[in-house]
């Protein structure tokens, strides 16, 4: 997707969602503070906006990985983890599966998370799309 973005950490909002970039952040990745680290074991999940009223946001080409590609995370101490894409999912924002997105995994693994669907008339997408990827050793 070639994004090189810088990533913050994110927890939940009051109501129990999960926290995502500010829209005045387009550019930024959230990473979801409460659950592991890119390259511990479990799902590792970071979140980004599709767009913005102002134009493509920092996961905008999301919908183009494919099962077999490469993503690579730089952690804050320099090193980098890799994770190979096993496949892309979407699903109705009433139906989120958070137990596929957040329960434990006995491997490091990656999720990307973003808005997709249509866009309704509230400015809100109907789906989110998430990418599902595993820890290249």
């Amino acid at each position: 997707m070639g994004v090189d973005a810088p990533v913050e950490p994110s927890g939940l909002n009051a109501d129990g969602t999960v926290e995502v970039p500010p829209m005045d952040r387009p550019g930024q990745v959230g990473w979801y503070r409460n659950g592991p680290a890119p390259g511990q074991t479990g799902p590792a999940v970071l979140l980004g906006h599709l767009d913005t009223r102002k134009g493509p946001a920092v996961f905008n080409r999301v919908r183009e990985l494919r099962p077999g590609d490469r993503i690579e995370i730089r952690r804050q101490d320099g090193s980098s983890v890799a994770y190979r894409v096993r496949e892309l999912r979407q699903f109705a924002k009433n139906e989120f599966p958070t137990e596929l997105v957040y329960g434990d995994t006995d491997t490091p693994q990656l999720r990307l998370i973003t808005c997709g669907g249509t866009l309704s008339g509230n400015g809100h997408y109907t789906d989110n799309i998430i990418v599902l990827a595993d820890l290249i050793p």
